[in-house]
């Protein structure tokens, strides 16, 4: 199959730091090269990957420091992807919804996995007026707040099974946050639960300028009034490994409506259990008491916290095996695919082509195709 990945250009595929998006088109794009099928990747020109790579920008908008506007660049590169459109079985967005007028004439083999938060108001009436886009949910709870849409599935974020290193017996001891300093996040719970436990905190984060205000008059007092909690800073993937797999446990005390979480499915490859407020996603990605504590206030966080040590980290690594591998993920995204209309209709015609013996039972084409489909799918 030949497959266009249209990735955001604010970071390369993947990320030199902080970037989940780009991530998982990076893990995706990566498995279904290595599952044997033809992919393009749309991407920043420092992205490194297996697939041909078209470059849209000279490097990630986000660390270059002439760019002060995105939104021109993706333009750009939704012209270069509408003049070869023709060439791909399916074209894939990640870019949530610049591209919709453009790709209108497409839209049999498009689809688009929608990354971000869908509970914004001026999102109703765009959704309402590009009914008929073939979209992905990276949670079913991400989905609550949208009108009727064309809804192809879910599909859960996975990871290269090696590229975060099981570790069972921990060398250091602490709890990690990792993300970004923004008050959804809730760094201001994560230091809250350590200094009541009483167990050191690594919060390894990137400051964004909108969040600067906040870390200024919120975060950073907090940080200087308990010297158990130190902050590391922004860290990239090489550091991701050590710093997720030495913690006790990840906290991830958000309180906005998380589509995924990836950070999570990172901890859970290394071992290590998460404490996540439940909201969003969480409970849809974390097994509580096998994986994990789903909990509902910073009270329950810190009870978690101290009963910790009685999750298995082998088990919450085969949890991880199970629900949250790129694999597996290709696999549902290609199910995704063949439910386009354009590779449905191909198969249609694949299976009026197969020869036949004269005394062999026909089946309808319709039945038939159906049960291809569900084979595919399943």
């Amino acid at each position: 199959m030949k497959i266009a990945q249209i990735a955001p250009l604010a970071e390369s595929c993947p990320p030199r730091f902080y970037g989940g998006t780009e991530r998982i088109v990076s893990y995706l794009t990566e498995e279904l090269v290595r599952q044997g099928h033809e992919v393009t990747l749309f991407a920043s020109g420092d992205s490194i990957t297996s697939a041909e790579l078209v470059p849209c920008s000279k490097m990630a908008l986000r660390l270059d420091p002439a760019v002060k506007d995105m939104t021109p660049h993706h333009v750009m590169m939704l012209d270069q992807v509408a003049r070869r459109a023709h060439e791909f079985d399916v074209l894939h967005f990640h870019i949530d919804h610049l591209h919709y007028p453009l790709m209108r004439p497409f839209a049999d083999r498009t689809l688009t996995t929608l990354h971000g938060r869908l509970d914004l108001p001026d999102l109703m009436p765009f959704y309402c007026a590009f009914p008929e886009q073939p979209l992905v949910s990276i949670s079913d709870a991400q989905r609550r707040p949208m009108p009727p849409v064309n809804w192809l599935g879910t599909v859960l974020h996975g990871l290269p099974e090696n590229v975060l290193p099981y570790r069972q017996t921990p060398s250091a001891d602490y709890f990690a946050f990792l993300g970004r300093i923004s008050p959804e996040k809730g760094p201001d719970k994560a230091i809250e639960i350590a200094a009541r436990t009483g167990v050191p905190l690594k919060m390894a984060a990137k400051i964004d300028d909108a969040d600067q205000r906040y870390w200024d008059q919120v975060i950073a007092p907090m940080v200087a009034a308990h010297p158990n909690v130190e902050f590391v800073g922004e860290i990239n993937e090489f550091q991701k490994a050590d710093f997720l797999g030495n913690a006790r446990a990840l906290l991830f005390p958000i309180c906005w409506p998380e589509p995924f979480g990836l950070v999570m499915i990172e901890a859970m490859a290394c071992g290590t259990p998460v404490i996540a407020l439940a909201h969003g996603s969480v409970p849809e990605v974390i097994d509580h008491g096998v994986s994990g504590f789903v909990v509902n206030s910073v009270d329950e966080a810190v009870a978690a916290a101290r009963s910790i040590g009685r999750l298995d980290r082998q088990t919450i690594r085969e949890q991880f095996e199970l629900r949250f591998t790129a694999e597996r993920m290709a696999m549902d995204y290609l199910a995704a695919y063949h439910r386009l209309p354009a590779l449905r209709q191909t198969l249609q015609l694949d299976i009026l082509s197969i020869p036949q013996n004269e005394g062999a039972i026909r089946m309808p084409i319709p039945s038939a195709s159906v049960e291809i489909g569900a084979a595919i799918a399943g």
